[in-house]
């Protein structure tokens, strides 16, 4: 009898060629969205492109949407579709369109449209209070683009522009006299 026919046992199998066991595939995972909630979109939901498209053009004009980029689920019957932006001024950013349904319907509905932006969006800097934005140097800076000379300035800020103040009163009141003699 040949070797080859007999059968081997599962040790003598695992013991000749290891099994390499295929890493289970994950979602990914998105910062503060919950795990359950990043699985395959309801079928019905993502079927309603061209629902999730015409309520975004509710609310943008023909030219500003573009391509759909995607649809991903939200929860249970909720689904985000999301369109490229042509607006012009939001480079990167994104259409939305938040369609669900409910358990048994077909009936699609719309929840939700707006415009969001992606990790390519262009964004304003963050805001910073107004104490933080003045630093040391930028009153030097002002009185430059004022066309002062450094000993002006410091003049006018010792002072405390005083003088100037003193002469405008002077003259206000002047004016006003004269103005009641007429």
């Amino acid at each position: 009898m040949d070797d080859s026919s007999t059968p081997q046992s599962a040790a003598d199998t695992d013991k000749a060629a290891p099994a390499v066991a295929a890493p289970a595939k994950q979602p990914k995972v998105r910062v503060g969205v919950p795990l359950w909630r990043t699985g395959k979109p309801d079928s019905v939901l993502a079927a309603a492109v061209d629902l999730a498209r015409n309520a975004v053009l509710s609310i943008a004009a023909e030219g500003q949407v573009g391509v759909h980029l995607g649809v991903r689920s939200e929860g249970e019957r909720v689904a985000t579709h999301l369109f490229e932006s042509k607006m012009p001024g939001y480079l990167g950013w994104q259409w939305f369109a938040v369609l669900t349904r409910v358990s048994r319907s077909k009936t699609v509905t719309v929840n939700e449209l707006g415009l969001l932006p992606s990790a390519q969006s262009v964004l304003a800097p963050e805001w910073v209070p107004w104490a933080d934005r003045v630093r040391p140097g930028d009153d030097d800076e002002a009185v430059q683009l004022a066309g002062l000379a450094p000993a002006e300035s410091s003049e006018a800020a010792a002072t405390g522009g005083d003088a100037e103040r003193e002469h405008v009163l002077e003259q206000d009141a002047a004016d006003a006299e004269a103005d009641t003699h007429n």
